[in-house]
This record gives structure tokens, C-alpha cells and sequence, in this order.
């Protein structure tokens, strides 16, 4: 993969070291998780192979970050809805809807600190729970209904009724078959929603 502008090569070698080209030193996990932080992009690439390995090092920040003791953002119901779409029908587009969610949560976040700093700031939490806890409801519906827009593009759906005014067996069992998969994907929806 090719560097593009702006972003730091960041090598790893075969005793886990991690070399970053643009301060010419040692980095350790720690510290791309601070770069991550501070918006500043990198490329981890297999020192021998020269291979773009920043999905599994990105994927291992994760991993320690979520091992710290409290510090952990991924709900276990999460992680078990997660798994549950590898190698489903579902896999393809879930990494897209991912992206677009943290994408409209991250244009939010300002808007939302702001928000819970005043409901927090002036009054107890206890009296103004409410307010961030709906602020995160609603931005959770929003997914959600992104999520539903984005499954309609994967649905086929018969445009006209047939002719004959009675579906074939066989069109009837593949009409039930879908609406089944409709209801297994609301019911998964809807656990997402919750």
C-alpha cells in the first residue's frame, strides 16, 4: 500500500518493535494509541514484507486498551452481536454501517460534550441524567435507521405480483424464506437498538 500524504510509516519488525520513520525512534502501542488520539495518521507496515499490517496492530490497541481494568467501551453484547456477523450475509455491509455510525457519532461528540457539560455542570447528575441518556437513545435510533436504509439496498423485493394472481409453491417458499430473514434481521435491529 502506498503512503499517502501526510501519514507516517510506522515499521514493525519481526521482535515486535514498532520504529516510527518520521521521528526516527521506537514506538510502542501506547503511543500510536496517542497518535491515533491526536488525529495523526500512520501506516503499519511488516518491516521485511513491507505488507500493510495496521488492521491487526489497530485491532491489538483495541484489545489492550479493552484488557485496562474499567476502561472498556465495547459491551459484551456488542462483541457477541459483532462475531455473530462473520461469515453471515450480513458481513459485507457491516464494517460500512460501522464506519458511518462512528463517523456521525464522531460530527456529534462536540455537540454532545457541550450539552452534557451544561445538563452535569449545573445541577446534580442524578436530576439531569436523563438528558445525555436520551441524547444517546436518539443517536442510537439514527444508526439504526441508517442501518435499515442501508440493509433496503440488500433486499430484493418483487416490484408487481404475478400474473396468474397465485404465487408458485416454490415462489410462495422463497417469499416466506425472505420475509423469515426480514424478521431475524428486525429482531437483530431491534437488539441493537435496545
Amino acid at each position: 500500500m502506498a503512503k499517502a500524504e501526510g501519514e507516517t510509516i510506522i515499521k514493525k519488525y519481526a521482535n515486535r518493535r514498532l520504529y516510527n520513520t518520521g521521528t526516527s525512534t521506537y514506538v510502542t502501542l501506547e503511543d500510536l494509541a496517542k497518535m491515533v488520539k491526536k488525529g495523526e495518521e500512520f501506516l503499519v507496515q511488516d518491516a521485511k514484507t513491507g505488507e500493510d499490517i495496521t488492521h491487526a496492530v489497530l485491532t491489538q490497541i483495541i484489545f489492550e486498551q479493552e484488557s485496562k481494568t474499567g476502561n472498556t467501551l465495547l459491551p459484551v453484547s456488542f462483541l457477541r452481536q459483532l462475531i455473530s456477523f462473520y461469515g453471515d450475509q450480513m458481513q459485507m455491509v457491516v464494517p460500512t454501517f460501522l464506519e458511518q455510525s462512528m463517523q456521525a457519532f464522531t460530527e456529534q461528540q462536540v455537540q454532545m460534550r457541550e450539552q452534557m457539560s451544561r445538563a452535569f455542570g449545573e445541577t446534580p447528575l442524578g436530576k439531569n441524567l436523563q438528558v445525555p441518556m436520551q441524547m444517546m437513545e436518539d443517536q442510537v435510533r439514527r444508526n439504526t435507521e441508517m442501518f435499515r436504509q442501508a440493509m433496503q439496498m440488500f433486499v430484493p423485493f418483487a416490484a408487481t405480483p404475478p400474473s396468474s394472481g397465485q404465487p408458485k409453491k416454490a415462489e410462495a417458499r422463497d417469499i416466506d424464506e425472505l420475509k423469515e430473514q426480514l424478521r431475524n434481521l428486525q429482531s437483530r435491529l431491534d437488539s441493537l437498538g435496545a
